[in-house]
């Protein structure tokens, strides 16, 4: 009994010393702690640029968009939402690709909510047509929420409004060329 209460006593004792022998060595070591933000981390460290696995923020190339919606499905947190418009047939300023080619959706709303981004880069690996890229900015921490929300759309609410009405005029238009088709191919 006297035995186990004694090993006991020695047990803490030892315990306590290895942890003030690492304490005590880590004393002498150099600091590596940086003083972030007056020490830019990359400077101190000797090089300017981040890692290439760092995820950092989003950028969104809006000419390599398609409007396809795998970036909003693959995103875990629901922090993307995006909205599209059908392309009316005839229509002037349609939008173009980066490749050149006419763009089939108008994005009528891009909107990211680094409130919620867990910066998983899964949007990223879902994009296809490299429309969204990781960068190496890191720093913009902000007093307002709202700031945190981004608006990645190029399009106005107004231009959005043209666009869908005109949408909405074409096929009006189509249905009424079909009905006229078929009382033709009735009678």
């Amino acid at each position: 009994m006297i035995k186990t209460y004694i090993l006991a006593i020695w047990d803490s004792i030892h315990s306590a010393l290895v942890g003030m022998k690492i304490t005590i060595e880590h004393l002498f070591y150099k600091n590596v702690t940086h003083q972030y933000p007056n020490v830019d981390a990359r400077v101190s460290s000797g090089t300017a640029a981040m890692p290439s696995y760092a995820r950092n923020r989003i950028d969104f190339i809006p000419e390599a968009c398609t409007a396809c919606n795998l970036c909003e499905k693959a995103c875990p947190v629901n922090c993307i939402e995006i909205e599209s418009i059908k392309v009316v047939e005839g229509d002037t300023d349609q939008p173009m690709m980066k490749n050149g080619k006419p763009r089939k959706q108008w994005i009528s709303k891009y909107n990211i909510d680094f409130t919620k981004c867990c910066y998983c880069g899964l949007c990223v690996n879902a994009c296809t047509f490299d429309a969204l890229k990781m960068t190496d900015f890191f720093e913009y921490a902000t007093y307002d929420r709202k700031d945190l929300y981004y608006h990645l759309s190029e399009m106005t609410p107004e231009m959005v409004n043209n666009k869908k009405q005109m949408l909405e005029n074409n096929t009006l238009k189509i249905k009424a060329e079909k009905a006229q088709l078929a009382h033709d191919t009735s009678i």
